[in-house]
């Protein structure tokens, strides 16, 4: 495998003209290319043993990187704080805002984007239904990461899912956890989307997509939420398709072809 300017048997040329850091972030690139041992990432960047140790072992202590045993390395926590900072930063809320006005306007409910925040999703945008009886998340509020349709859409797609999973506790009795939440999440991950029933709180059901960059990596999760009296239990079936469609006129607005 090769990552972007970076070829097997020879160090990337000095891209921005500061060394090291052209050389660490080939590091990184590698491992989100997939390279997951220590030899994977020598032989995809090409540079020596102890330049590939030296590099790893300093983006693991800034938290860029992280290693599971079992499994190899894997992009690391601050990566995901410095991502969740970035979406709140950049004007993605101003252009993800039709798309949400559609969807809310299309399904009579309501809808919201999420971030992940470490091990929370955060609230960034809203646009709330017509409807006297609806679901409301304001943005800014702080909700799990393993409860909830958008939860399970930023978990599926998550390089640390492995590390979530078992720290999965009930928050309602519909709450899945352990193995009946990982095959929830290998579904949204197979369909495209994720659903849920009173699995956050009772009585409020929701369906969510990701939003890719053009990297494969999900920034954003675009939500629909409403009574489950409306939504029925299996809330997918009906709204699933209106959902994705945001999700991707998301990615458009965003510039992801």
């Amino acid at each position: 495998m090769s990552v972007a300017g970076v070829h097997p048997g020879r160090p990337a040329a000095g891209r921005s003209g500061v060394g090291v850091l052209d050389r660490s972030v080939a590091v990184l690139g590698a491992v989100e290319a997939g390279a997951r041992t220590f030899t994977d990432i020598v032989q995809t960047t090409g540079f020596t043993r102890s330049t590939t140790h030296r590099l790893i072992g300093a983006l693991e202590a800034h938290g860029f990187l992280t290693r599971i045993g079992g499994v190899g390395y894997w992009l690391g926590p601050r990566l995901l704080r410095l991502a969740s900072v970035a979406a709140r930063d950049l004007p993605l809320r101003d252009l993800a805002r039709p798309a949400l006005e559609r969807l809310a306007a299309v399904t009579g409910e309501s809808a919201h984007l999420f971030v992940r925040s470490d091990d929370l999703r955060v609230c960034v945008d809203a646009v709330e239904s017509a409807n006297e009886l609806r679901a409301t998340v304001a943005p800014g509020a702080e909700l799990p990461l393993t409860a909830g349709s958008a939860g399970k859409v930023l978990m599926a797609w998550a390089s640390d899912a492995d590390r979530l999973l078992p720290r999965a506790e009930r928050v309602t009795e519909r709450t899945p956890v352990g193995e009946r939440l990982e095959r929830q999440l290998q579904s949204a991950r197979r369909r495209g989307w994720a659903e849920s029933a009173g699995e956050r709180q009772l009585g409020v059901g929701s369906v969510s997509a990701p939003v890719f960059d053009g990297f494969g990596n999900v920034v954003v999760a675009v939500s629909l939420s409403g009574p489950t009296q409306r939504l029925g239990p299996r809330p997918g079936r009906r709204y699933a398709p209106a959902v994705m469609l945001a999700a991707r006129e998301i990615e458009r607005a965003l510039g992801v072809s």
